[in-house]
């Protein structure tokens, strides 16, 4: 009996998998639960649809990161702070900040992914990675001087 699986199974495969299994354990587990249905011409041709419509979702999805990717690209962010002789911020720049600062420019990142070890304390230039999904990264130039 030939199969498509609808969950993921450790020993059998992952979802849309055509797999081959005994009639009774397909007929009396797989079938009755959920995890497989009957793979015939008809559900063939639906999970043909399903993996057709999802790879044009994944595309889409990755032609909008990286477009966004280029849009950081071309900003470049600074902040002025307060800070002592040593070139130490007596505050910091967050993730908040840069967050902050990208949606005043139009581009909606969330905070948490930037890349960031913790916040900027320091003055000079920094480049924050920013994973954006479907496997683009873009980077965001931030340059932090001394408040006169």
């Amino acid at each position: 009996m030939k199969v498509i699986l609808q969950k993921d199974m450790k020993k059998l495969g992952n979802i849309g998998d055509v797999i081959k299994v005994r009639d009774g354990y397909g007929r009396n587990y797989l079938l009755p639960n959920g995890i497989a249905i009957l793979a015939d011409e008809k559900n063939q041709h639906i999970l043909a649809h399903q993996k057709r419509i999802a790879k044009t979702l994944a595309a889409k999805q990755m032609a909008a990161a990286q477009a966004v990717a280029d849009q950081l690209a071309m900003n470049k962010l600074e902040f002025k702070r307060d800070a002592g002789e040593d070139d130490r911020l007596f505050g910091s720049v967050t993730s908040r900040d840069i967050a902050d600062a990208l949606s005043e420019k139009g581009i909606e990142i969330d905070r948490r992914k930037l890349k960031m070890d913790g916040p900027l304390k320091e003055l000079g230039r920094k480049d924050i990675s920013v994973d954006l999904g479907s496997g683009v990264e873009g980077t965001v130039v931030v340059f932090v001087s001394k408040n006169n």
